[in-house]
């Protein structure tokens, strides 16, 4: 977790105040439950509430010297608290308040991430109207195919960003699971009611069957899914980058006044934010195998997750706000070149509507395999020359003009039919 891809919004949510925070929450939960169940009285609960707190200065203090940082933290807690502290931590042990405390953080971070990715589903939503019918080719395998429009490839992210909502709408329930069942996760030294009560409180839903420790399965699904989502944005982000190559150029990040590019090339647009994606979504799937590799913890517990989890989970949360944010401004400020597209397309003739000529050439009556000839013939000749002209060179052969007239053949060359069909996928994600 590094300031500079840190937006303050999520980084708070990871600072050892907030974690020691959402420790103190689940204290001070489990309190209230066994309150309500008789169990503490309701002087010392309120005495808990008005003067729990910490130091995280102090807790790092204890801790090098207990070498256990919930017990560091209670002992800290306790400073504060005084009598009343006897009634803390009964019948819990430190996963409670770790696992609890973290699916604190994890379900703060899923609403964070959420309200992102709206965001930039609406960004796309937004340009994918604008150009619904802004004509540009299609590529398959980076060559040129037919022509599709821009709205269209929009629609496409459109699409994957709804599937990412939905998974973070599934991935907010997953990981919103608590725990206060003692050591082994048995309930022998707790009531299963103050693990009810507490999650209730905090907002959580109390673990089916732990262990010790709630199972790993659910922090690896988290971090998959972030890297899924992050891939996707890779997925645009790399579509971007090939589009605004200089042989391209059918659209450009947005440049900013004053921005530069090169220290020695002044004439550079660097696609910077679109690459900074790139690359950072790749961080955030380094992280997958070290997820599922904490899954596997040994009998009912050992701490081999926790070291990793400090790490990663507050990196891949920051990395993917940091990106989803970075990628609406891309999409918003992104500069369209309808000019450069048509360009594009019609390179050597229009070569790209060979399948139409080829299709209207069979619809004549003309065998398929000498159609594919004929139209394979001049689309090869006109390819890659300089001046290369397919439709001049089909309006030059006997062989093409004695099967379809001008008309026929001109209406080859239109792009209605790329078009016509855009209204049923418009419809099916409401743009």
């Amino acid at each position: 977790m590094i300031e500079r891809y840190t937006l303050p919004e999520m980084g708070g949510i990871w600072t050892e105040q907030a974690k020691f925070q959402s420790w103190l929450d689940v204290e001070i939960a489990a309190c209230e439950a066994q309150a309500q169940l008789g169990k503490v009285p309701a002087e010392a609960l309120a005495e808990i509430k008005s003067k729990a707190s910490f130091s995280p200065e102090r807790i790092l203090e204890i801790e090098a010297e207990v070498r256990h940082d919930v017990i560091a933290f209670l002992t800290n807690v306790n400073e504060h608290v005084g009598d009343a502290g006897r009634y803390i931590h009964v019948g819990m042990t430190s996963s409670d308040v770790l696992d609890t405390g973290l699916a604190l953080q994890l379900k703060a971070s899923v609403a964070l991430l959420r309200q992102e990715l709206n965001n930039l589903a609406a960004a796309i939503r937004q340009q994918a109207r604008a150009h619904k019918h802004t004509v540009m080719i299609g590529r398959s395998h980076a060559i040129h195919g037919e022509p599709i429009t821009f709205g269209f490839k929009l629609a496409g992210w459109l699409a994957e960003t709804e599937r990412n909502q939905e998974r973070l709408e599934r991935l907010e329930q997953v990981v919103a699971v608590g725990q206060i069942s003692g050591a082994m996760g048995t309930y022998a030294n707790t009531n299963p009611e103050v693990e009810a009560i507490a999650c209730a409180h905090l907002g959580l839903t109390p673990d089916i069957a732990s262990t010790q420790v709630i199972g790993r399965d659910r922090h690896a699904e988290y971090v998959q899914t972030l890297a899924l989502v992050g891939t996707s944005l890779e997925r645009f982000s790399t579509e971007i980058r090939n589009l605004q190559r200089s042989d391209v150029l059918e659209v450009e990040e947005e440049f900013a006044k004053g921005q530069k590019g090169s220290s020695a090339m002044p004439h550079k647009r660097n696609p910077i934010r679109s690459e900074r994606i790139s690359g950072l979504a790749r961080v955030l799937r380094s992280y997958t195998v070290a997820a599922l590799e904490n899954v596997a913890l040994w009998h009912e517990r050992d701490i081999s997750h926790s070291s990793v989890e400090r790490m990663m989970l507050p990196d891949v949360s920051v990395t993917l706000h940091f990106i989803l944010r970075e990628m609406t401004k891309v999409i918003a400020g992104l500069q369209v070149y309808p000019a450069n597209m048509g360009r594009n397309l019609n390179i050597y003739g229009g070569v790209v509507f060979s399948q139409r000529v080829l299709l209207a050439l069979v619809d004549s009556g003309l065998v398929r395999e000498e159609a594919y000839r004929l139209v394979q013939g001049h689309a090869h000749s006109a390819w890659n020359v300089e001046g290369g002209d397919f439709r001049a060179k089909l309006e030059a052969d006997p062989a093409i003009t004695s099967h379809l007239n001008a008309a026929q053949l001109a209406e080859c060359f239109s792009t209605e039919l790329h078009q016509a069909q855009l209204d049923t996928i418009y419809k099916r994600l409401d743009i």
